[in-house]
């Protein structure tokens, strides 16, 4: 039986009531993962000065209110110390403050809508926050090519919207894309729900502006698809999470607006009839196939109970969400229907519903965007990110399960199967390091038995340095510590993220 459903929830709403789940300042990283300061400078009265005399007084915040937020990652697991934030409005602005960081040794953070969840957009210490949040301007838009050029703090969602009313969409798609930037997305080579049919940003990324700790701009920033001109450097820019350079703007190509988009939402009744849909997927659907998701039944209960969401179908052990992208509204909603038909008659589909109008498929996609916030309501959540083969996909979830015992609330997974990407929740009253300690190391050396990635879409940022060998070998990782320590020879870019101490 296909079923539909009307009520639609705010996506601004949900935002709210997960950016004030929990009032609570987190402990200071450096207190809670134990890390020393580095020989940085300290910033003095005089700096401060130099700061306000090319950005102006608005332009350089130093109150320890206003700075306060800039300090605290959006899930309240990360707390650094800067007790300045610099707000540049040109990429001129930003090499005068890098050139001048570097002379004087001030280290500093760069700074887009802090949506990450590896601790990779805050301090640590007092480094200087520098935030793009008021470089927003589009340069260009070729709406024959679908080449976009823009500033690096443009939030995606603004982007998205704009390239809409030229028929084109951008390839990224988040759950936090009324919040996060253009730029941060490229610096931590965000994933997304269309991974499957858009591919990641190393693709879609056609050029890149960026600033060196020298303050010298490199000019990457070609909107061509093809340029096989010598090394491609706009590649080292695309994941390093502002340790190489400071993105200031991004070309980047967008696809056309599908005329045609439907949604499915499905129960099934075990992990294995998941993997099967998947397949069945790729088979009958083809080209249309643009996501296809995953959720456990935990990750949607905390969702329907913390944020009040409706579910559009009965409670099962797993859910699906599968969306199209076509041409001919006609012949996708058929294939969907007649997907959904089909598998529900093999047993693989316990419960569904299809949806082609944009409120319900926006109702459907807030239950599945919102799972990442849902659990801060019902109290402390580690986060893991990891890329696994399918076959393995899901397995960590029953086995922390069991390791885990009554020491967590819920252990839930969900993501991106199409990319081979689950994200890991465990939720605690509280954090502790006896869970802490029993989950990491612990899930890197799980993934990397199967050959996994311990970062599929977040990065490394804080929180992961010390486990990247878990997923890269010493050669790759002292290649890595050879480009920084060329591009970047003082350190100042945010330090203490990506790269461990010791290669």
């Amino acid at each position: 039986m296909i079923k539909s459903f009307v009520k639609l929830i705010s996506k601004n709403n949900v935002l709210e009531q997960i950016r004030y789940a929990s009032q609570a300042l987190p402990q200071l990283s450096s207190e809670k993962y134990n890390i020393k300061r580095k020989t940085f400078g300290t910033i003095e009265p005089s700096d401060v000065g130099y700061f306000r005399s090319i950005l102006g007084e608005e332009r350089v915040l130093t109150d320890e209110s206003d700075v306060l937020p800039y300090n605290i990652d959006w899930i309240k697991n990360c707390r650094g110390q800067s007790r300045v934030v610099l707000k540049p409005r040109s990429t001129e602005e930003v090499s005068t403050i890098l050139k001048y960081c570097n002379d004087k040794r001030l280290a500093v953070c760069p700074q887009g809508g802090n949506t990450g969840l590896v601790g990779g957009s805050v301090p640590v210490f007092d480094e200087i926050v520098i935030s793009f949040a008021l470089m927003n301007k589009i340069d260009t838009l070729d709406d024959l090519s679908g080449a976009l050029v823009c500033e690096a703090g443009c939030i995606l969602e603004n982007l998205d919207n704009y390239v809409r009313e030229h028929g084109l969409i951008m390839p990224l798609d988040l759950g936090a894309k009324g919040t996060c930037h253009i730029g941060g997305n490229t610096s931590t080579n965000a994933g997304g729900l269309r991974l499957l049919r858009y591919g990641n940003l190393h693709g879609s990324v056609l050029g890149i502006e960026a600033v060196k700790a020298d303050g010298t701009v490199i000019d990457c920033l070609r909107a061509l698809k093809k340029d096989n001109t010598g090394y491609h450097l706009k590649h080292l820019f695309i994941g390093s999470e502002g340790t190489l350079g400071l993105v200031t703007k991004v070309a980047i190509h967008c696809p056309v607006l599908p005329k045609s988009v439907n949604l499915g939402f499905f129960g099934v009744k075990n992990f294995e009839n998941v993997l099967k849909l998947y397949k069945s997927a790729k088979s009958k659907l083809g080209e249309i196939l643009s996501a296809f998701e995953m959720a456990d039944f935990d990750s949607i209960d905390c969702t329907v109970k913390n944020l009040k969401l409706p579910n559009p179908i009965s409670e099962y052990p797993f859910y699906v969400l599968v969306e199209t992208h076509g041409s001919d509204e006609a012949h996708d909603s058929e294939k969907l229907t007649r997907f959904l038909a089909s598998e529900m008659e093999t047993g693989l589909i316990v419960d569904g519903t299809v949806a082609s109008e944009p409120a319900k498929m926006q109702t459907i996609w807030n239950l599945r965007e919102s799972i990442a916030g849902a659990g801060l309501a019902g109290g402390y959540v580690f986060k893991y990110d990891v890329s696994i083969p399918l076959k393995n996909y899901y397995d960590l979830v029953p086995i922390l399960r069991k390791r885990l015992g009554d020491k967590a609330l819920k252990v839930f997974g969900y993501g991106h199967v199409g990319d081979g990407n689950i994200h890991i929740n465990v939720t605690v009253p509280q954090y502790t390091k006896e869970v802490s300690s029993l989950l990491e190391p612990y899930i890197f050396e799980e993934v990397s038995k199967v050959n996994g990635s311990i970062s599929a879409e977040h990065g490394i940022g804080f929180r992961k340095p010390m486990y990247i060998h878990y997923s890269k070998d010493q050669s790759a990782l002292q290649l890595m510590k050879d480009l920084k320590q060329l591009m970047d020879p003082n350190g100042i870019l945010n330090p203490y993220k990506v790269l461990p101490d010791a290669v």
